[in-house]
């Protein structure tokens, strides 16, 4: 799947409302948070595998990893095996909203990462809209209660953690393009995710002694059973060929990354929707300089060309 140009942001809005429920689906699974990152990307990554192998422009999975192989292992092992191993790891220790909070920050590591790996500098309008959508969102999802968001002593390593699968998750992002860009982005998604799955299959099985066998997953009680092949099929495998497909197509891959601000706003969303719950007046403000930060960034260049013009 090669995602054109002009649908490049609305495949990664699409990826990001996806990312916006996999924490939620992760806890329903019932396991462990290294367990869950293995259930996630083995079933996820089989399913791309199958997607890719379903499209005729994608099924040649051999050439890529003759010809970059040790380079698709890295990227896989950084970019899925370690990312999400931190990522699920990390809600063993903190809330959902904690990992929710520092991984919104991703836009601001894809930004720094585009500049040491590209040399692309992010520019004053970009540090300055990320810096405020990273309050607008630590308000809407602490409700003003920042210091929420450092926890008790026990929650540390979960902040850690959520901020190391930020920021490894982005390099991957930057680095995996070229790739994409060379290969196919379908091909290139569903070897990583695959391959990245394989290694934590392996990595949690050595370290914690839990080798996943994926025919259990009929023995599980119905609810974990849905959740985990949510979080794989829907979570993953969609999530994750849209939002790095939607990444690779973008021609400013920090601006299309500015989208995953709208996270938690999508959050709030589905739990007025689903739950009836409402935000309080301050998440609506919060809500508002987020929204405000993300579309003056997206606009910025046609907002000052109005400018100049009048």
């Amino acid at each position: 799947m090669n995602i054109p140009e002009k649908w490049a942001y609305p495949a990664v809005l699409i990826g990001v409302a996806g990312h916006a429920s996999s924490e939620f689906f992760a806890k329903l699974g019932g396991v462990a948070g290294p367990e869950t990152s293995v259930w996630r990307y083995l079933l996820g990554g089989f399913g791309l595998i199958l997607w890719a192998l379903m499209d005729r422009n994608s099924r040649d999975l051999i050439t890529p990893l003759r010809e970059e192989g040790l380079r698709l292992v890295g990227l896989s092992l950084m970019g899925v095996t370690v990312t999400y191993l931190f990522f699920h790891w990390a809600l063993d220790y903190a809330t959902v909203i904690q990992v929710a909070t520092v991984t919104t920050t991703i836009p601001i590591f894809v930004g720094l990462a585009n500049w040491v790996v590209n040399g692309v500098h992010p520019g004053a309008v970009k540090v300055v809209t990320g810096g405020l959508a990273v309050l607008g969102i630590a308000v809407l999802l602490t409700d003003g209660a920042l210091m929420a968001l450092a926890g008790e002593a026990g929650t540390l390593p979960g902040v850690l953690l959520a901020m190391g699968c930020a920021a490894l998750g982005s390099f991957y992002a930057v680095l995996v393009k070229p790739v994409m860009v060379r290969h196919g982005g379908l091909k290139i998604i569903a070897l990583t995710m695959m391959i990245g799955g394989i290694g934590l299959w392996l990595l949690v099985g050595t370290a914690w002694d839990v080798w996943v066998n994926p025919a259990s997953i009929v023995e599980k009680p119905a609810l974990a059973a849905w959740s985990l092949i949510v979080l794989a099929l829907w979570n993953t495998t969609i999530t994750q060929a849209l939002w790095f497909g939607g990444l690779t197509a973008a021609p400013d891959i920090t601006r299309a990354s500015y989208l995953f601000f709208l996270k938690p706003i999508i959050a709030a969303a589905l739990a007025i929707v689903i739950l009836g719950s409402w935000p309080t007046g301050l998440q609506v403000v919060a809500i508002v300089l987020v929204t405000g930060c993300v579309l003056v960034e997206l606009y910025w260049a046609r907002i000052t060309a109005a400018f100049a013009r009048g």
